[in-house]
């Protein structure tokens, strides 16, 4: 299970803001948290109010969130040119509730007609669908497996969550006769072992745009488009599945991988695939034996979708990015994003070197 969602009363260990001292950033103390969420790049933080339209308890953002690497107060507020449920939401926090924007991903059974779930996190259900039945007499049959699912439907079960898009149907209501229809920014009513596009499509995205969710090549700009990125790549079209690189049940490895570093992708990557290693990794990468450019992601999956100001997750799409990217569409390629001294030209001039790869695949 994630425990990305804690109640500070009961965790206290889990706030990683400074709430000892003065921050102009923050307007709000601890006793006003109920929830705070996240732990690894940015922890932001949730009060209980009731809203106004239903008369039922929900959870609002506040205005700060502390990022963790660099150990201070940011300002927090999504800005009118940024989701597109923006616009039909007010402009402040308090105007924006939880329930219908994000509880859906973050909790197991989220009722938008009562507001409440069966447990906050991701729980076994998330991935598994209803589970009464399998507790009282446990088969293979009464319950989900997504390993036993088809490629699609076995990934649509992450990219339930990891992605960027919205309901087919939208604004949704909670019941009928409801007269405040809210717009969800998560896929109501999917269940595992479902085909998600029966509930949900992926956001729109256009060759030679950047804006808020992408760059000018269709890679992601930001976070959670994990699943935009990966249904573009080779790796989706060839049938791999989220978890045979993601261990969900095991934290074991960064980002619940199921080995670390060069070995995950060499398990597949080998001489005698045809999309494997011609050589050592060395002689692939043209970098040092155990160096970070070495890493088959520095190349293959740079941190290019912000997270938070100034912190990147790595692209899901595996395609390598040319330094020609950056000079036409401003695209952060891997080779200057790590030596950041020095001109795209002069990674362009290397890369013409290089006699065992494709000049017109890296260089162009």
């Amino acid at each position: 299970m994630a425990n990305v969602v804690l109640d500070p009363a009961l965790h206290p260990d889990a706030v990683l803001g400074d709430f000892a001292h003065p921050d102009p950033a923050r307007t709000f103390d601890i006793s006003q948290v109920a929830f705070v969420y996240g732990s690894h790049w940015k922890q932001r933080y949730f009060a209980r109010m009731i809203d106004p339209n239903t008369g039922l308890p929900d959870y609002y953002v506040l205005p700060a969130q502390w990022d963790v690497a660099k150990k201070k107060w940011l300002p927090y507020h999504v800005p009118h040119n940024a989701d597109w449920w923006v616009p039909h939401y007010g402009a402040t926090n308090q105007q924006r509730p939880t329930g219908p924007l994000c509880d859906g991903c973050h909790s197991v059974n989220y009722n938008i007609r009562t507001h409440q779930v069966t447990e906050w996190n991701v729980g076994c259900e998330k991935c598994h669908g209803p589970g009464s039945q399998h507790v009282a007499h446990p088969t293979k049959a009464n319950i989900v497996n997504p390993g036993t699912l088809d490629s699609v439907r076995a990934n649509d079960t992450c990219i339930q969550c990891h992605s960027q898009g919205r309901p087919l149907a939208n604004p949704i209501s909670a019941e009928p006769g409801d007269t405040h229809p809210q717009y969800y920014d998560w896929p109501v009513g999917y269940l595992p072992g479902e085909r998600l596009a029966d509930h949900w499509r992926l956001e729109e995205l256009r060759y030679g745009v950047t804006n808020f969710y992408q760059f000018a090549d269709l890679s992601a700009h930001k976070n959670r488009m994990q699943g935009n990125d990966f249904v573009q790549s080779n790796m989706y079209h060839r049938q791999i599945r989220c978890f045979d690189c993601h261990d969900v049940h095991s934290h074991q490895n960064p980002s619940n991988l199921i080995a670390r570093g060069n070995q995950l992708c060499l398990t597949c990557h080998t001489s005698k695939n045809p999309a494997g290693l011609k050589g050592t990794v060395s002689e692939h990468t043209h970098h040092a034996p155990d160096s970070a450019g070495s890493q088959c992601t520095a190349c293959h999956m740079p941190r290019i979708a912000e997270t938070l100001k100034g912190a990147y997750v790595s692209s899901h799409t595996f395609r390598f990015l040319s330094p020609t990217l950056t000079e036409q569409f401003g695209i952060p390629n891997p080779c200057t994003s790590c030596h950041t001294d020095k001109s795209n030209e002069w990674a362009l001039g290397q890369l013409r070197t290089w006699k065992n790869i494709s000049p017109w695949r890296v260089a162009n």
